[in-house]
């Protein structure tokens, strides 16, 4: 990529009178953080003036008083909402992992509603066309993870906007799990799916409007019209509970931000026959199988990971993986979120549940290989190789990625 376009870009999205956030002072309090809504509306929607809008959201769209964005918007004169786009698990958030809520006109508001999960391209681009839309707005709260998919249909939205000739524009909400550092390995393109279309680290330590300018820059053939409405009073350094913001559960399966904080490396165990705790009060900081007892959590406990203590513990799902059926695993207790490395530590549970379990196996289509991005963990693991080996094998990719990334960050 030539420093130009890059040159050429910044200058593009910085036309927007609200993109460039002065930088939070070292006194002010985090509760002063306002999202990118928070700043839009405040201006009176002057960036979506005269325009046909339609909006890229869920459950999480929502003010600080828990009113969803689309109800404020409607009723306000000042805008013209005429569509609601819904990404995996619906606008209103009641699908699954894997599923969506389809077509359909939202009883509230009586905007229709249209399904972008698992289109992209052309065919999302004709949706964005017969919605009558000139504008689309994206607003939705990510977890910080490659393969979570709310970044991807970001991807696939600006990319369908630029084919259909639409502007884009979206409004920024905290990395829950800071934005300290890119962890973990860079996606291979070959390995390239909805969890995970481009090469970007497992935990990418962004925050949506940041992606949006290094997707824009790095990885969309034609650049779309981008425009960016950042936040004032968040820091790099800042954990979701930093913010003053309600925590709404980005999909059913992410409860809580101690949820996020650790689901970057757990996820990693829908890539096996354990359960990452699906169908529990605690999914990705429960994991477990039929067969497996105290010595993992003892193993696990040997190593001395930074930032998190294992505890033994007994379960029984209410679905999915072992559903009705109690097993045994370890739940994560990480008490220094700042010391705490979430990739690392999925890693090193991967690595020691294979040691002290003969049960243990990878899914059969090998999904392990797209979580991570290659065939380089999982080829590591079935070697023998340690914690530490398995996370040298991605070292300089990481780094080569952290330099591309520190060009599109926002923030200090």
């Amino acid at each position: 990529m030539r420093l130009s376009r890059r040159a050429l870009l910044a200058a593009t999205t910085a036309a927007a009178s609200l993109t460039a956030a002065p930088p939070a002072a070292a006194s002010e309090p985090r509760r002063g953080l306002r999202t990118g809504f928070e700043r839009l509306a405040a201006d009176g929607y002057s960036l979506l003036y005269g325009r046909r809008v339609g909006i890229v959201t869920n459950p999480t769209g929502v003010t600080r008083d828990v009113r969803h964005i689309v109800d404020v918007m409607h009723a306000d004169p000042r805008v013209d909402l005429v569509a609601v786009f819904g990404p995996e698990h619906g606008f209103r958030g009641t699908a699954q992992a894997g599923g969506s809520e389809g077509r359909y006109d939202d009883p509230a508001t009586k905007l229709p509603v249209y399904d972008t999960y698992l289109k992209s391209g052309r065919p999302l681009a004709d949706v964005f066309t017969a919605s009558g839309v000139d504008t689309v707005v994206f607003d939705i709260q990510d977890v910080g993870a490659r393969f979570y998919t709310y970044i991807w249909t970001l991807y696939d939205c600006m990319e369908a906007a630029q084919l259909a000739g639409k502007r884009f524009v979206v409004l920024d909400r905290p990395n829950p799990v800071t934005g300290r550092s890119a962890q973990g390995p860079v996606l291979h393109k070959e390995f390239a799916t909805f969890v995970g279309r481009q090469p970007i680290s497992q935990a990418h330590g962004m925050t949506v409007a940041e992606l949006a300018r290094l997707f824009n820059g790095e990885f969309l053939t034609t650049p779309v019209p981008l425009e960016t409405v950042l936040m004032t009073g968040w820091r790099r350094s800042d954990l979701y509970d930093a913010s003053g913001l309600p925590w709404v559960p980005p999909s059913p399966n992410m409860p809580t931000p101690d949820t996020a904080l650790v689901y970057s490396g757990t996820c990693l165990f829908e890539g096996t026959n354990l359960s990452e705790g699906r169908g529990t009060t605690r999914p990705f900081e429960l994991l477990g199988a039929d067969g497996i007892d105290g010595r993992w959590a003892a193993k696990v406990s040997e190593l001395g990971l930074p930032g998190v203590h294992f505890r033994e513990a007994y379960f029984a799902p209410t679905f999915s993986k072992f559903q009705g059926k109690t097993i045994g695993g370890v739940q994560i207790h990480v008490h220094d979120r700042a010391a705490y490395d979430p990739v690392r530590t999925g890693i090193a549970l991967l690595v020691t549940a294979k040691q002290v379990w003969d049960g243990f196996a990878w899914r059969s289509d090998n999904w392990i290989d797209k979580l991570t991005g290659s065939t380089q963990v999982r080829s590591a693991i079935d070697a023998g190789a340690s914690t530490e080996d398995v996370v040298a094998g991605w070292r300089e990719e990481l780094a080569a990625f952290r330099r591309i990334r520190k060009e599109y960050l926002l923030y200090k």
